[in-house]
């Protein structure tokens, strides 16, 4: 072999500059003792050969100077006039008679030594910036499977050195800082493994965060199939200092991929492997102990590929985990008999939440709910110093109250739940909502830069207090009642009026015309505005989105694609009136988090797309799903009669007087 273009395996002196990541992580588990299928690294120095040989930097590096990141279709320009020259180019011979060489020396021999049958082998792509801590490049150049031959061997290198420079690697170098001179690629050649089964196992669990967890997801076949997401893999979890099986996920494997005279293909697994187990529990703990193994070796979670055949493991793969979410932390309750649900007002709370809101907002939720429980029902409700809380930042509700409390749910609460149920909604409509409506304007003057900071924080008190008491009156009469309601309808339906071939439930609560839509339309009606004004609409789809929303933006450009400033400034009054109707609908209670108004980037992201020809017409979208609505409203009160009527027609008044309501 040739110490220049191509190295064993497991050679001792494989690092990432000389075989890329992929090889240089295969190498050490090689030299480590762990089962990993034998082949060869063609080098760096192969590629920057060919590159020179072709006189290829050049044209590449000219290739690259039109890319935007940004932009996809220069990333897919570049990429083709860069795959056109590699396609021309012709690998030297010494380059060449090298990998041969290689090829040759791993094929079986017969008797007396001369060589048997030609060896499938595995062709992969491993770039010297690739499976890294800091940066994964997993997928972003080729591999080739089954690849018999020699001419077929150097075809396929030649393809991987290509992949180098696919749209997605050149567009994921380009946002991580990397320059074109700095990369070459290598590539590992290994024995083809056909396998029965195949898979990935993560050594910490990726769900929850726990290092004491192995997480296998497994499938039949080839593992190409669980890599690039064509089945449903099963998922093992497995304790680590227990060696046993804590939890297993046996899905429906539709397809598998599987070995064919050129190359593979994806075909449907038997039908009596379909819902069978690929590994027992005695299988999982050996692989994990594989896995704790490589662990061990690298010092940190590992993404590991692996494939079974004859009931023996090889691994072909291994890289460190560079997305594990942070080991799970204790989570002390504030009432160790508490029952806590993540509901109500919690739902409006989805992420952790910011210390502030943390010490201000869940008490004055808290201190609120008792006044306002008071006005609408009576009595004295004291639900409890734990009735909205937060766990490690995260919001939730305690259903376990004082012993008190349960007398004002029996006696009061629970007598007065019909006359709530008609009551509620009005009650917002018509007290709550206008009430707080005139508490915020009457703050709309104050400015803070002009009274003190006593004043200031007085201010912000008496604030999220009014907030707190009209929100907690928005789910107490909006969201309790109106996932009842829904819960009623849908029983009232598919008991009384649903037949075969009928739409399911949900329609009969779609189609309002309700604030998310009319957001929706609002941009929608912008995108369509644009696209009367050609000028306009090239401008805004070429520029940057994080340019556009620049006060310094570049109108020359639009002037010289022939549009005016006047139609930037109509463009940007628009964008402001949308913003002014629709910039504080917010995603998330926490006052700390950002509204719409204040990342006008996503809006103008939607309007692209909408002038990109993509999406839907929310207008058509909602008439069709209005349309839908009455029709099966219609065909259901026609259907029935009697006491099925009247009931089902009183639980059709409730859930859609309310799921409109809820939406708003």
């Amino acid at each position: 072999m040739s110490p220049l273009f191509v190295m064993p395996l497991n050679d001792l002196n494989a690092d990432l500059e000389t075989v890329g990541g992929k090889g240089m992580s295969l190498a050490k588990l090689a030299n480590a003792g762990l089962p990993v299928p034998g082949g060869f690294h063609v080098t760096t120095e192969a590629y920057r050969q060919f590159v020179t040989a072709n006189n290829l930097q050049d044209s590449i590096n000219e290739a690259l100077k039109a890319v935007d990141a940004s932009q996809p279709s220069t990333l897919e320009t570049a990429s083709e006039a860069i795959g056109r020259l590699f396609v021309q180019a012709t690998i030297p011979d010494n380059i060449a008679d090298a990998i041969r060489n290689a090829y040759e020396a791993i094929r079986p021999k017969t008797a007396d030594g001369g060589p048997d049958s030609m060896v499938s082998v595995a062709v992969r792509s491993s770039a010297t910036a690739e499976d890294l801590p800091d940066a994964s490049f997993a997928g972003q150049q080729d591999t080739y499977l089954n690849i018999s031959g020699t001419d077929a061997l150097l075809e396929a290198t030649r393809k991987c050195w290509a992949s180098l420079w696919t749209a997605r690697a050149i567009g994921y170098r380009a946002r991580q800082g990397i320059g074109a001179e700095g990369v070459a690629l290598a590539v590992v050649v290994q024995e083809m493994v056909f396998a029965d089964a195949a898979g990935i196992m993560f050594t910490a669990n990726p769900i929850n965060g726990k290092r004491d967890e192995a997480v296998i997801n497994a499938a039949w076949g080839l593992g190409e199939a669980v890599v690039g997401g064509a089945v449903t893999p099963d998922t093992i979890t497995v304790s680590k200092p227990e060696g046993k099986v804590i939890g297993r996920e046996t899905a429906e494997k539709q397809v598998m991929t599987i070995r064919t005279e050129s190359g593979t293909e994806e075909q449907p697994v038997p039908d009596h492997l379909q819902n069978e187990p690929v590994l027992n529990d005695e299988q999982a703990v050996q692989l994990t102990r594989y896995g704790v193994e490589i662990e061990e070796l690298y010092g940190m979670p590992m993404d590991i590929e692996w494939t079974l055949v004859n009931g023996e493991f090889a691994i072909v793969q291994a890289r460190p985990v560079t997305a594990m979410p942070e080991a799970p932390l204790d989570w002390p309750l504030p009432d160790p008999k508490g029952v806590y649900m993540r509901t109500s007002i919690a739902d409006l709370m989805p992420k952790a939440l910011s210390p502030l809101f943390v010490t201000l907002g869940i008490p004055t939720l808290r201190k609120q709910m008792n006044p306002l429980a008071k006005r609408v029902i009576g009595g004295n409700p004291d639900l409890g110093p734990y009735y909205f809380t937060d766990i490690n930042t995260y919001a939730y509700m305690n259903s376990k109250f004082p012993s008190q409390t349960w007398g004002w749910i029996i006696f009061r609460m629970l007598p007065a739940y019909p006359g709530l149920i008609r009551g509620l909604v009005p009650f917002w409509k018509n007290e709550l909502h206008p009430e707080y409506q005139d508490f915020v304007a009457s703050k709309k003057g104050l400015s803070p830069s002009q009274i003190s900071a006593v004043e200031l924080w007085h201010e912000i008190l008496e604030l999220f207090e009014a907030a707190a008491y009209y929100m907690d009156g928005l789910m107490f009469a909006t969201m309790g009642a109106s996932a009842g309601s829904e819960m009623l309808l849908t029983n009232a339906y598919n008991k009384l009026a649903k037949q075969d071939g009928d739409p399911e439930a949900t329609t009969l609560l779609m189609g309002w015309d309700n604030i998310p839509v009319r957001s929706e339309k609002s941009l929608y009606d912008i995108a369509m505005w644009v696209q009367e004004n050609d000028a306009l609409e090239k401008f805004i789809l070429e520029t940057p989105t994080t340019e556009l929303v620049n006060e310094k933006i570049n109108l020359s450009v639009l002037s010289d694609l022939g549009g005016s400033k006047n139609q930037w400034d109509e463009f940007t009054s628009r964008l402001q009136t949308h913003m002014d109707n629709f910039g504080h609908v917010i995603f998330q209670l926490d006052f700390a988090e950002d509204l719409p108004l204040d990342h006008p980037e996503m809006m103008l992201e939607t309007i692209k797309m909408y002038l990109r020809g993509e999406g839907t017409d929310p207008h058509e979208r909602q008439q069709a799903s209005e349309q839908k609505r009455i029709e099966t409203t219609e065909t259901m009160l026609n259907r029935l009669n009697g006491i099925k009527l009247w009931l089902f027609r009183m639980a059709l008044k409730w859930g859609q007087s309310l799921a409109e309501v809820r939406e708003d």
